[in-house]
């Protein structure tokens, strides 16, 4: 039996891809058997899911499949990039050098998997470089929330690409936050993780645009 962690990966995957029809209604019994796996599985998958927006879970009316558009993508980075810069200004001022020291390692690999096109490498290390800034901030509850999405933005990544003429302006970005945060400046920090987070969200919808002239991902 697959794990819960592993069919939610599956079904949000699916959801991304459009393998599962956007906007459209799911039953247990049918995702239990695309996925050979109990209901309870499957039932702890959705309710992680209908956490991260995709999908909508009705009263008695069962779950179906939110459409992944234009305006689900930018309201989810205006989301992110509102808890990203707050917890990015609390960090500038509770960094300790043993901190600014790992994440100079941390984006050392990052830029080595860059320089290889690691393209898969790359994703887990930015992952782990913004959460070790944010675990700095002390807020666990935001920090909940930042995380639980970073598998959806690996998936849309993964399916829209990730243009190497990206990582120049990712690895150029991280060096800089991480001097603001050397410096103890959290207005400088938050204003270049706002910047950061804002580049990722115009590239992903460029992207997407250019995937689907419609702007809708439903087709």
């Amino acid at each position: 039996m697959a794990k819960i962690p592993d069919v939610r990966r599956n079904i949000r995957d699916d959801i991304v891809a459009g393998r599962l029809g956007f906007g459209s209604r799911i039953t247990i019994d049918e995702l239990a058997s695309r996925y050979g796996v109990s209901h309870m599985p499957i039932r702890e998958a959705l309710r992680e899911l209908h956490g991260e927006g995709l999908v909508v879970i009705e009263p008695n009316r069962g779950a179906r499949i939110r459409p992944i558009d234009i305006s689900f993508v930018e309201n989810f980075f205006d989301t992110r990039s509102a808890l990203e810069v707050v917890l990015t200004r609390r960090a500038a001022r509770m960094c300790s050098p043993a901190i600014l020291a790992e994440l100079l390692r941390m984006e050392g690999d990052l830029e080595r998997f860059m320089e290889r096109g690691d393209h898969a490498a790359v994703l887990v290390a930015n992952r782990a470089f913004h959460q070790c800034i944010y675990e700095q901030a002390g807020n666990p509850e935001a920090l909940a929330v930042v995380d639980r999405h970073w598998l959806l933005i690996a998936a849309l990544w993964s399916r829209y690409g990730y243009g190497e003429e990206r990582y120049v302006g990712v690895a150029n970005d991280h060096r800089h936050i991480i001097f603001a945060l050397e410096s103890a400046d959290p207005e400088a920090a938050g204003v270049l993780m706002t910047a950061h987070v804002l580049k990722a969200k115009q590239d992903m919808m460029r992207r997407m645009r250019a995937a689907s002239p419609t702007v809708s991902l439903a087709s």
